[in-house]
């Protein structure tokens, strides 16, 4: 296992150059490393790929070196606005937790969420900060000054992290068949949705006590854009076998994985993988853990359910009634439901009612 070593992240995250190396003697996940060029350019080769990693897996890596360097440099800008919030004193922050409002915007202390049947509780701290408010389309939230001053960073950075959301749901909605402009149109930036910038801190584990710091679970949503440093992230690929595999950070790469979303618009022909947060593998795991992300969710009134208008989306098996609920209620159920304050240990224990897609990503264990 690599010690005491670092890897350098080439331009532009020379910021983050002083990580130690991932261990080479863990698994790692079989991820489709795509290029943004070329996908861009619509290569041909690429874009089969691309549609092979959103059914198989529903996670792969995306190479923004190039066409996307402007992502990278708000992202690292973005980093170090992180590592500011989260040294604010705690009572500082928990100003921000909007929780007893129903929203999941603003500050989630470290312990706030129970992430398994046993009643454990999560070992990260985070904030969301909401796509609406940054653009107008919501009355603003109040914020801490260190990121209220940031903005227009945000703006920026939001902007094109949904350029790339918007080209996934571009390539999905003509690999399926559907009526032009189906998936974009649900899902417009200036649409009044659940979209975030997640700012997450993790610090390292109890050496005798290193255990899931965020729950197995599928992402709420429509397309995750996800930035770390350090590995923590684990996929459990389709198989009957099947193991938890680490997803090892690339320089200059984002990590993209789709949410409910596309599997419930799809009747289960994309793919939401299951996931969770561990510790660090190696060296890595005396070190605290940041990620950035940026959480796309359909427009608060879409309702989460099968599309009509293609011949590649399967239809519902007989007797199969779909829920009716939008966008809005489902995320509020999924993001809150797991809240201590809100329902108790033992209330947030209860995985049943605040479940995602996880049974329908599960048939492919079976």
């Amino acid at each position: 296992m690599a010690t005491q070593q670092v890897e350098a992240f080439s331009a532009p995250q020379q910021a983050y150059q002083h990580t130690p190396l991932f261990p080479d003697d863990v698994p790692t996940a079989p991820l489709l490393r795509l290029s943004f060029a070329k996908i861009l350019a619509r290569d041909n080769e690429e874009v089969t790929r691309f549609v092979r990693a959103c059914e198989d897996l529903g996670f792969f890596y995306l190479d923004l070196t190039g066409p996307g360097d402007s992502l990278l440099d708000d992202a690292d800008q973005l980093f170090r606005v992180g590592e500011e919030l989260f040294d604010l004193p705690l009572e500082e922050k928990k100003k921000y937790d909007f929780q007893h409002k129903k929203s999941y915007f603003g500050y989630k202390g470290f312990g706030a969420n129970v992430v398994d049947k046993d009643g454990n509780t999560d070992r990260n701290e985070f904030y969301n900060v909401s796509k609406d408010d940054i653009f107008g389309l919501m009355d603003s939230l109040p914020a801490p000054q260190v990121l209220s001053s940031r903005r227009p960073l945000f703006e920026s950075f939001m902007s094109s992290a949904h350029g790339i959301v918007t080209l996934v749901l571009e390539l999905l909605n003509d690999h399926l068949h559907l009526p032009p402009n189906t998936l974009q149109s649900m899902h417009r930036l200036e649409g009044k949705a659940g979209d975030q910038v997640r700012f997450v801190k993790a610090p390292p584990q109890p050496i005798d006590d290193r255990r899931t710091a965020l729950g197995e679970h599928t992402d709420f949503g429509s397309v995750t854009v996800l930035f770390n440093r350090l590995g923590g992230l684990q996929v459990l690929p389709p198989g009957r076998n099947a193991q938890w595999c680490y997803v090892k950070p690339l320089p200059g790469h984002a990590i993209i994985n789709l949410g409910d979303a596309m599997v419930k618009f799809t009747n289960g022909r994309l793919r939401s993988n299951i996931h969770r947060v561990v510790s660090p593998p190696g060296e890595q795991a005396n070190h605290t853990r940041y990620s950035l992300v940026y959480f796309n969710r359909p427009e608060n009134e879409v309702k989460l359910r099968r599309l009509e208008g293609s011949d590649m989306i399967p239809p519902l098996d007989e007797g199969v009634v779909e829920e009716d609920i939008n966008s809005n209620d489902w995320i509020i159920r999924r993001a809150l439901g797991h809240r201590i304050e809100l329902f108790g240990k033992e209330g947030a224990s209860d995985f049943t009612k605040i479940q995602g897609t996880e049974k329908i990503s599960q048939r492919a264990y079976l």
